[in-house]
């Protein structure tokens, strides 16, 4: 049990991030209405604009917190980033103005390497060959948070738009507490490297991973994935609410199904598909899916049908943990918080750009006076992203085999 404790830990760690994103989500329409005043449309654009601001902050710092775990350890970095997420959410509870909550995710994009650190954590503690199955298992543990958060998130908005802020508040500050006692450091310090500025920021980061085989097209490969898959976070409590009428309760509940959806995917079929295709064959059929799923909810028309996609939506995010197997592998030991930081880097450009872009399509084909009224414009878009992604894909795998 012992020898398993970091491994549980790192789980509890992603099931709680994720359940304080849950939380969130589904009140966020409403928060940005109650404090600027303004309808949907223009509560969406809002929503892009604070989505961005986490993320830019997210693509300068993650890097960096990236190779600060590399020459510091873990440990430090998973703690800070988690007392910072608590603070990040009291400042939004407090907030009543649209500046306030533009500082709390100033500071949570700032501190957001969570996930990043966890990432290396795991693959600290397992065998190169055995990775893509743990990353599968933090996929799952995500799932699980994504399955308690929302439905949680949308009970409690009934009661208070504040009340969301302050559980997943609380449930950060726990998560840091319990780290404190319990939380091992995982990389020893004779794989440490030094930290160099030129490789902890954002460009310089890109560059010296890109350098290693098979990672700089991957890379970009995974800049266009992320886009395309945030068109879901980004605009479905908005989209639901516009094509369906959807309340806050049934938005959460709508997510909470995804959730299941997916700990099932992560949990039950990664392994197995893993072995039997191995990673390539499962991105290429995960991406083929992901393009059927986004045209699918771009001309979806009732809302009972949206509950039969969504089991098939979630079985396209068994490519995440293939995707990080396969770029993990390709870095040496002490180069995987690096790695992580540059994923999450990349993943954080990619969040600058899509709930912008998601958002401001959303809101002409929405908004009052809009030539042609249709909701699911960004899904379109999205489609159009993860086409790209599939065709990157396939030339890197082609251009590795000239090699």
């Amino acid at each position: 049990m012992p020898d398993r404790l970091p491994l549980y830990f790192i789980l509890i760690t992603v099931v709680l991030d994720a359940m304080g994103i849950g939380l969130i989500m589904p009140v966020m329409p409403d928060l940005i209405r109650e404090v600027q005043g303004v309808d949907l449309s223009d509560a969406a654009v809002w929503g892009g604009i604070l989505a961005a601001v986490f993320a830019v902050m997210q693509f300068v710092f993650s890097p960096i917190l990236g190779s600060l775990s590399d020459r510091f350890g873990r440990r430090p970095v998973l703690l800070i980033s988690m007392g910072a997420l608590a603070l990040d959410y009291v400042i939004m509870a407090l907030a009543g103005t649209i500046g306030w909550l533009l500082v709390g995710r100033v500071l949570g994009g700032i501190t957001s390497a969570t996930h990043a650190t966890a990432n290396a954590y795991m693959a600290d503690i397992t065998k190169p060959d055995e990775r893509s199955a743990r990353f599968g298992l933090l996929s799952a543990a995500f799932g699980v948070g994504f399955v308690l958060g929302p439905m949680l998130g949308g009970l409690l908005a009934g009661l208070d738009t504040r009340a969301p802020f302050w559980v997943a508040a609380g449930l950060a500050a726990a998560n840091f507490a319990l780290g404190l006692v319990v939380l091992p450091e995982s990389l020893p310090r004779w794989k440490r490297r030094a930290f160099q500025w030129a490789r902890a920021n954002p460009l310089g980061g890109l560059m010296q991973i890109g350098q290693l085989p098979g990672l700089g097209w991957m890379l970009l490969m995974l800049f266009f994935y992320t886009v395309s898959g945030y068109v879901y976070p980004a605009i479905w409590a908005y989209f639901t609410q516009a094509a369906f009428g959807w309340s806050t309760t049934v938005v959460g509940l709508s997510l909470t199904a995804y959730g299941v959806c997916m700990v099932a995917v992560q949990a039950g079929l990664v392994r197995p598909a893993m072995a039997r295709l191995g990673e390539v064959r499962v991105i290429l059929w995960a991406l083929v899916l992901e393009v059927v799923m986004l045209g699918a909810f771009s001309v979806v028309g009732t809302g009972w049908m949206v509950w039969v996609l969504i089991p098939f939506a979630a079985l396209g995010s068994i490519a995440t943990p293939a995707i990080a197997g396969y770029m993990s592998r390709r870095a040496s030991d002490d180069q995987q918080g690096e790695l992580q930081g540059v994923m999450a880097s990349v993943n954080a450009l990619s969040i600058v750009v899509a709930p912008l872009a998601m958002t401001q399509v959303f809101f002409w084909f929405t908004r009052e006076g809009a030539a042609v009224h249709f909701p699911g414009a960004p899904f379109v878009l999205a489609l159009i992203l993860m086409v790209v992604a599939l065709g990157l894909f396939r030339v890197g795998l082609r251009s590795e085999e000239e090699v």
